[in-house]
C-alpha cells in the first residue's frame, strides 16, 4: 500500500515522468520474485548438479579414456566403443538379448500391472484401499538385497526350499532344482521377483490420477454413449491421467533398467551362470568393480543412458499432451 501512494504521488508530481518510475517499479518486483524463486530451488539445483550432472559428464568424459584406477586416464577416443560393438562377445551374445527380453516383459508387465491394481483399488472403499495400496507398495521400499534373501528362501536349491519341498512333496520332482545356479530358470525368476517389486511410486501416481478424475465426467461419458467399464477406462480414465500415465512410463523404463542387480543377488554371482541373467548393469558392474577398467564401464553405462533416454522420448510420444490437447 504504501508503494502504492509514493507511486500515485509521483504520478501527481511528475505527470507524464511517472511512467519510467512504474516501469522501474514493475521491473524491481519482478527481479525480487525472480531472485526468490530461485532462492527456494538453490538446494535442489545443487544436490542435482553435485549427484547427477557431474557424475554423468565424468562418465561421458572417461568414456573416452582408458582408465584403470591406479594411473591417470589415457585418451583413447573412441575406442571403447568400437570394441563394445566390435570386440565384445559377451554384451552381443549375452548381455544385449538378456537386457531386451527382460526389458520386454519387465517394463510393459510392470506398467499394466500398475495401471490394473491402481483402477481395482480406486473401485473400493478408502480404508481398505489404504491398507491394500500400503501392503501393494511396500516390497518396492525394500533393498534388492533384502528382496533377494525373501525369495532365496523360496527358491532354495536344497529339499528345504519352499518350492522344491512343495513339488517334491507331490511327486513333481524327485531330486531338488538349483533354480536360481541354473541358466534356464534364472531368467523366468528375475523376470517373477522383479514384476512382485514394480509397485513403486509410478503406481502411486497412477492411483492418484485415477482418484483425482471428476466423478461428472463419467456421468457425461455414459450420457453421450459409453455402455461399458472398459469404454469408460479408455475414453475416459486413460486421457484424464495422461500426465500420471507418462511419470509411470518413465518410472518403469528407468526401474527395469536399473533392475539388474537382481540377477547378482539371486545366483550370487557376478557374472551370472553362463551369463543367463546378466543385463547390462551387471556388465558395467563386472568392467568397473572386478576387472577395474572404469573407462570401458563409463561407455557402456553411457550406451545405458542413451538406451534410457529413447524410451523416455518414445513414452513421451505416448502419454505426454500435444499441441492443441489443452
Amino acid at each position: 500500500m504504501k508503494q502504492a501512494a509514493e507511486l500515485l504521488q509521483g504520478d501527481k508530481l511528475h505527470g507524464p515522468r511517472s511512467e519510467p518510475l512504474k516501469l522501474r517499479w514493475y521491473r524491481k518486483r519482478t527481479f525480487r520474485n525472480e531472485l526468490s524463486a530461485y532462492l527456494f530451488l538453490s538446494p535442489y539445483l545443487l544436490l542435482f548438479t553435485l549427484f547427477i550432472v557431474i557424475p554423468v559428464l565424468a562418465a561421458v568424459g572417461l568414456s573416452f579414456t582408458y582408465f584403470n584406477t591406479v594411473q591417470a586416464p589415457k585418451f583413447i577416443g573412441l575406442q571403447n566403443y568400437v570394441n563394445l560393438l566390435t570386440q565384445d562377445s559377451e554384451f552381443m551374445m549375452y548381455v544385449l538379448p538378456n537386457t531386451i527380453k527382460f526389458a520386454l516383459v519387465v517394463g510393459p508387465g510392470g506398467y499394466l500391472l500398475s495401471f490394473l491394481l491402481a483402477w481395482l483399488l480406486a473401485q473400493i472403499p478408502r480404508r481398505s484401499r489404504t491398507l491394500l495400496t500400503l501392503a501393494i507398495y511396500s516390497p518396492s521400499l525394500t533393498a534388492s538385497v533384502a528382496m533377494a534373501v525373501v525369495w532365496l528362501i523360496v527358491f532354495s536349491g536344497d529339499s528345504t526350499g519352499y518350492l522344491n519341498a512343495f513339488l517334491i512333496k507331490w511327486g513333481f520332482i524327485n531330486e531338488p532344482i538349483q533354480w536360481t545356479q541354473s541358466p534356464h530358470y534364472l531368467m523366468p525368476i528375475m523376470i517373477t521377483v522383479t514384476l512382485w517389486n514394480s509397485m513403486g511410486v509410478g503406481f502411486l501416481a497412477m492411483l492418484a490420477g485415477i482418484l483425482n478424475i471428476n466423478p461428472e465426467m463419467y456421468e457425461a461419458g455414459y450420457i453421450d454413449g459409453i455402455r461399458s467399464r472398459l469404454q469408460e477406462v479408455w475414453y475416459i480414465t486413460i486421457p484424464s491421467m495422461k500426465p500420471q500415465m507418462l511419470f509411470g512410463a518413465v518410472m518403469a523404463v528407468v526401474g527395469t533398467f536399473q533392475a539388474g542387480d537382481i540377477g547378482v543377488q539371486l545366483s550370487g554371482a557376478n557374472p551370472t551362470p553362463q551369463y543367463a541373467g546378466q543385463l547390462i548393469s551387471n556388465h558395467i558392474a563386472d568392467y568397473g568393480f572386478i576387472r577395474y577398467d572404469m573407462g570401458y564401464a563409463s561407455a557402456v553405462s553411457v550406451v545405458l543412458l542413451l538406451i534410457i533416454y529413447g524410451f523416455s522420448k518414445l513414452a513421451w510420444r505416448l502419454f505426454g499432451e500435444k499441441d492443441g490437447e489443452r
